[in-house]
């Protein structure tokens, strides 16, 4: 019998219909894998998550003072998540803040900055997202009450709060830095959480990133003010810090700033990392507190600590700073309070959490301990939010105010109760 063959010609459309087919999976799979680090870039996965939930499904809350909503499902289900979203629709919702049957999205979703990202760069984000699994997870109903509820009143604060554009590189600065501003006003949105709003929750612009109160937190002011922002960061400083987290002698991240960390720019390259650094060590200098002292210049090692050591503690002196200090921390931190040589337990002088203005981050810290995944491991520290009593977080907080940050700080037991959560 004689073999059949194919001809030269079939051979080569076949040849040519293979490559073809294996250059588009390439250019899928390149696609996929530049969203994911974008989506990374941008934290989607911080507000999309809930605490032990799936990744992106959605139901976290954001409690506003007009009320509270929860994120919605943006995997690809096709009934409760995007899955049916086109790409002009979702370029349309990052870039306008609509949603797919056009109606107005509350801007706890950033789409004040999202609107600044470049097109090919929101489809790389769909193009991820779509190649996640699928969680059938229906969206919470927001708990907003009227008039909030009423999306359409949205038009009257797009108008006063939100330009709607696409970055555009300044050609006066050179392209690392606007490398930098691309990544810190679009994609990682950092004036979301530490420039002030105002009385409509708008973001005051003349006071971009000189610090905010979110979520019982401090968002720092992160301009170039010497004193009252970074100004006295180096750029290696500040790249290590958007690392790691922990910069000796001036910040350890924790609480909302640890989660940044933690999903978002420990995973950016050292190319991205360091023209982040250079935009924002070129922000406007703004004080608008009159700081005459860097949150990062207070403290002395303390001596109080070793005339009580070995001494039991009484029901009389169990609320006494010092005491707790022993008790609670000094086996972490040191009697003096200086942490351990590689910096694992910080030094609790020069730390930006003590020696800042205002005392949220310290009691916060203290109530929920730390935890902060990095490149080469994990940060904890426990809380002791049900081992001390208010009244004890307060005489601890005012112990490592007088030695380490601002004395004048006043901490009452109401704060202490407000930010526990209760």
């Amino acid at each position: 019998m004689k073999k059949l063959t194919l001809g030269h010609s079939v051979k080569s459309l076949l040849l040519a219909l293979g490559c073809a087919a294996s250059g588009h999976a390439s250019a899928d799979a390149n696609l996929i894998a530049r969203g994911e680090y974008l989506t990374k870039a941008a934290d989607c996965v911080a507000c999309h998550t809930t605490k032990d939930g799936k990744p992106f499904a959605g139901g976290l809350a954001f409690k506003t003072p007009m009320g509270t909503l929860y994120s919605p499902n943006i995997t690809p289900d096709k009934e409760t998540g995007i899955g049916r979203w086109s790409d002009e629709e979702f370029l349309r919702a990052l870039h306008e803040g609509k949603g797919k049957n056009g109606e107005n999205l509350y801007p706890a979703f950033p789409y004040t900055s999202y609107t600044l990202l470049q097109d090919d760069d929101v489809k790389a984000i769909k193009a991820y997202l779509f190649s996640l699994p699928a969680v059938h997870q229906p969206n919470r109903e927001n708990d907003m009450p009227f008039p909030f509820n009423q999306r359409w009143g949205l038009w009257f604060w797009n108008l006063v709060n939100f330009d709607g554009q696409r970055f555009e590189p300044d050609s006066s600065k050179d392209a690392q830095w606007n490398q930098g501003a691309y990544f810190v006003e679009a994609l990682g949105h950092c004036g979301e959480c530490h420039t002030p709003r105002n009385i409509t929750m708008g973001m005051k612009d003349s006071k971009a990133y000189a610090g905010t109160e979110i979520d019982g937190w401090t968002a720092f002011n992160i301009t170039s003010d010497p004193h009252a922002g970074i100004g006295g960061w180096s750029q290696e400083q500040m790249v290590q810090y958007l690392r790691s987290g922990h910069v000796d002698g001036k910040a350890q991240a924790a609480g909302p700033m640890a989660e940044v960390i933690e999903n978002s720019t420990r995973h950016l390259t050292d190319s991205d990392l360091n023209a982040m650094a250079v935009y924002l060590r070129s922000l406007k200098p703004l004080n608008p507190d009159d700081e005459t002292q860097s949150r990062s210049d207070w403290g002395q090692p303390a001596t109080s600590v070793n005339t009580l050591r070995g001494m039991p503690f009484t029901a009389d002196n169990n609320t006494d700073g010092a005491r707790l200090y022993l008790g609670n921390c000094a086996s972490c931190h040191g009697f003096t309070g200086g942490g351990v040589q590689d910096g694992y337990y910080p030094s609790l002088m020069k730390n930006s959490v003590v020696g800042a203005s205002a005392p949220n981050n310290l009691i916060n810290v203290i109530l929920h301990g730390v935890s902060r995944k990095t490149n080469d491991g994990e940060v904890f520290m426990p809380g002791f939010a049900n081992t001390l009593t208010d009244e004890q977080v307060v005489s601890l907080s005012h112990y490592l105010l007088q030695q380490f940050g601002q004395p004048a700080l006043n901490i009452k037991a109401d704060d202490v109760k407000t930010l526990r959560g209760e």
